[in-house]
């Protein structure tokens, strides 16, 4: 037995090498390739999952496809990172199998052993999805299973008694995001369920009792089938806990295509009630799926999103690999007069990887400057009572991108922003974020060769944007209708996570 396990030890430390050597800078160099941001070495990518923190590693798993760039066959991989910047590839976590394909879910640490399989056991729940029986007609497409790692992630043995959890009838029954409730004693389950979200607990994660069901009798938004969501409690500035449900949306989100809004409200451990009304995190096209990491110390909640979307997510020109995930961001709910919203704040290592290259302390408008844009961050103030901004990302080929802020609201037009046609959705129309009648005071601009993070208001509002130019951008200009002048005005080039120096 001791043979076998340290033949299994030497086998799992000379894969771990094999895929950790593969991340160099050389093989990221394909046009459009982003270079801060998290993508896969190749093929296809799509939702984060099964993110947790564990003895100062992050794990990241995701929706992956190994045999090409297109979604099929969906399994786990995974990759680690000590600063949620620089990501080391392990081999694929879970496979499919006999049950069907390996949709989306979440992991957690059974610090107390209640699943048995060991003390700190890292544990997946995720989502069986048989496309056989989706082929048959037959609705019982999709049930709930577990896996379970010893080794902080390197290898995992699939429950024997899986499913965990059979769905009831449902065409869609998925996504399952786990934690531990203290006030409860269980673990509890938030499963998207159609159009709606079911709430599960357990005591042990393999026996699961059905709670409640969260549907607002007011929400009647059209928004296809619900997935990937995420509930969670956390302290706002004002010190009151909350708690905070996030629901992933294919469809018909505010600008088209998949989206991400949440409610916030309040949790007993059997019934999620809202208490205001729900809010959309990112009123961008490219961003979905997204989650929070579990077991971060001082319980900080940090999310990463696909930057995609079901509309052309297959179809973007990329050749080698396909999509990214947005930056990690620490979520912070703010008591915003008579209502809470989470602001969003990109992680604070990130300020290890920029470097200035432009600082000025007052520019007047209208300002325009030639610089490379293709890895940068771009941050500055407004004066009061600014009313209409006009920014413009473009290059020598004519290729703009256009961010416009006017009559309350921002807008993003990428339809002259370069290679547009593989898709008739792509920049078929402006897309719009309502600013609720704030004042925009503050704007930071995260571009990564062929994408725009815009976050205004200290996180506030976000608006994620793909953008595909044939040269990367060069010149950036900011005007203004109203004649005021830009403070703080910061230009910082941003390092590749991939060079290894």
């Amino acid at each position: 037995m001791i043979f076998f396990k340290t033949i299994k030890n030497t086998f799992v430390l000379l894969a771990t090498i094999f895929f950790c050597c593969g991340y160099s800078q050389e093989k990221y160099k394909e046009q459009f390739r982003p270079q801060f941001h998290f993508t896969p070495e190749s093929k296809w990518m799509n939702d984060p999952n099964g993110m947790v923190y564990l003895n100062g590693t992050y794990h990241l798993f995701y929706q992956y496809y190994p045999d090409g760039i297109v979604w099929e066959p969906m399994h786990w991989a995974h990759s680690v990172s000590t600063d949620l910047l620089h990501w080391k590839p392990l081999p694929i976590a879970l496979y499919p199998d006999k049950l069907g394909w390996i949709f989306s879910g979440s992991c957690v640490i059974d610090k107390e052993n209640t699943a048995g399989f060991g003390a700190n056991a890292m544990i997946a729940i995720f989502t069986y999805h048989n496309d056989e029986i989706s082929k048959s007609g037959n609705k019982n497409t999709e049930s709930q299973g577990i896996a379970y790692s010893l080794d902080e992630g390197l290898t995992w043995t699939k429950y024997d008694a899986n499913p965990v959890l059979n769905n009831s009838g449902e065409q869609d029954f998925r996504d399952p995001k786990v934690f531990w409730h203290e006030s409860t004693s269980k673990w509890i389950m938030t499963l998207a369920v159609g159009d709606r979200i079911k709430l599960f607990s357990s005591k042990n994660l393999k026996k699961w009792q059905f709670e409640s069901e969260f549907k607002p009798d007011n929400d009647t938004k059209e928004l296809g089938v619900w997935e990937c969501p995420d509930l969670f409690s956390i302290k706002s500035n004002n010190g009151e806990t909350k708690w905070v449900l996030i629901i992933n949306h294919g469809e018909k989100a505010p600008n088209g295509g998949s989206g991400t809004r949440y409610f916030v409200g309040n949790f007993d451990g059997k019934t999620f009630q809202e208490t205001q009304k729900d809010l959309w995190l990112d009123y961008g096209t490219d961003f979905y799926a997204g989650v929070t990491f579990s077991n971060v110390p001082n319980d900080k909640k940090i999310l990463i999103s696909w930057m995609s979307n079901w509309q052309y997510a297959t179809k973007v020109p990329t050749e080698v690999w396909r999509s990214a995930m947005t930056l990690p961001r620490e979520l912070i709910l703010k008591k915003q007069g008579f209502y809470y919203a989470l602001d969003q704040k990109i992680v604070d290592t990130f300020s290890t990887i920029t470097t200035s290259t432009f600082n000025k302390k007052t520019v007047e408008m209208p300002f325009s400057k030639e610089v490379d844009l293709s890895q940068t961050e771009i941050s500055f103030d407004v004066e009061k009572n600014t009313s209409t901004i006009t920014i413009e990302l473009s290059n020598k080929k004519g290729e703009l991108f256009l961010i416009e802020l006017s009559n309350g609201q921002l807008t993003t037009n990428r339809m002259k922003s370069g290679k547009i046609d593989f898709s008739e959705t792509f920049a078929s129309k402006v897309q719009k974020m309502p600013l609720s009648g704030a004042k925009i005071t503050s704007f930071q601009l995260l571009m990564d060769k062929s994408s725009i993070e815009i976050l205004l208001n200290d996180g506030r509002f976000s608006m994620t944007n793909l953008f595909f130019p044939k040269e990367d951008y060069s010149i950036i200009s900011i005007k203004s209708k109203d004649k005021k002048k830009i403070k703080n005005l910061k230009i910082n080039a941003v390092k590749s996570v991939w060079n290894k120096n």
